[in-house]
C-alpha cells in the first residue's frame, strides 16, 4: 500500500479496551494502523517481502514505515475494532504460537549458556530484556518476568503464558535470530534449537510451522 518515513506518520498507543495492554498505532492522513511485526536495519528486504506478501497475496492493507534503525509493518484497523482481536492482522496470537516462540527463546538461552558459557548467557538475556522493554511485550518488561520466562514450562504452564499478540511474536522470532547470528557468528544454530518445538503437540506443531512458513521467519528458522 505506502511505503512510509517516520515524518510521514504519527505513532502512539492506546490502551486495548479488554486486556488493558497498550497497543502501537500509527496515524497516516487520517487513516489508523496496528503494528504487525518489526524488523532490524539489516533487513530491509525481509521486511519488504513481508509487507509484499501481505499486500499483494493476502490482500491486506498495510504500510511499511522505513527508519534508521529498523522496518516495520502496520495493518489498517478502525479504531472502534481495536477491541475485536480477530478483527486484523495484529491481533492476539494463538497461544500454542506463544509457547513455540518461548521454547524457541528458550533453547537459544541454553545453547549459548552450554556453548559459549553463562557470561554470554547474562548479556543475551539483557538483549531480550531491553527488546521485550522497548516493544512493551505483556508480562515481560521487569527483570523477574524475564527470569520467568527462561525457566518456566510453556507447555505444562498454560495458564502462565504472556497475552502476547502476533506482532510481539514476530518481533521476538526476528531479533532472536539476529541476536543468535550475532553470537555464534552464523544462522546455523537454528538447526539446533529448532528441535524445541517438537516438544508441542503434533497439531500445534504443525500450525505454528505453517504460520511461520506464510512469512520471511520461516526463510530464517527453516521450520518443517
Amino acid at each position: 500500500m505506502f511505503v512510509l518515513k517516520r515524518q510521514d506518520v504519527e505513532i502512539s498507543s492506546i490502551a486495548h479496551p479488554k486486556t488493558g495492554q497498550q497497543i502501537p498505532i500509527l496515524n497516516y492522513q487520517g487513516q489508523t494502523f496496528r503494528l504487525i511485526g518489526v524488523f532490524n536495519a539489516s533487513q530491509a528486504e525481509e521486511a519488504r517481502s513481508f509487507w509484499r506478501d501481505l499486500t499483494d497475496n493476502r490482500g491486506k492493507a498495510c504500510v511499511l514505515l522505513e527508519e534508521p534503525e529498523r522496518f516495520s509493518v502496520w495493518g489498517k484497523v478502525r479504531m472502534d475494532q481495536i477491541g475485536d482481536d480477530g478483527a486484523d492482522s495484529g491481533g492476539a496470537a494463538t497461544p500454542a504460537f506463544t509457547q513455540a516462540s518461548i521454547l524457541l527463546l528458550q533453547a537459544v538461552y541454553f545453547d549459548i549458556e552450554d556453548l559459549l558459557g553463562a557470561r554470554q548467557a547474562e548479556a543475551f538475556e539483557k538483549e531480550i530484556a531491553k527488546i521485550m522493554q522497548q516493544w512493551k511485550f505483556p508480562q515481560a518488561q521487569a527483570q523477574a518476568e524475564i527470569d520467568r520466562l527462561l525457566d518456566m514450562d510453556p507447555l505444562e504452564d498454560a495458564a502462565g503464558i504472556p497475552p502476547w499478540q502476533e506482532h510481539h511474536l514476530n518481533t521476538l522470532l526476528q531479533e532472536l535470530h539476529r541476536i543468535g547470528k550475532d553470537y555464534f557468528g552464523n544462522p546455523n544454530f537454528t538447526e539446533r534449537v529448532i528441535d524445541a518445538i517438537n516438544d508441542l503437540p503434533e497439531g500445534d506443531r504443525t500450525q505454528f510451522v505453517n504460520w511461520l512458513n506464510q512469512s520471511p521467519l520461516g526463510k530464517l528458522w527453516a521450520a518443517s
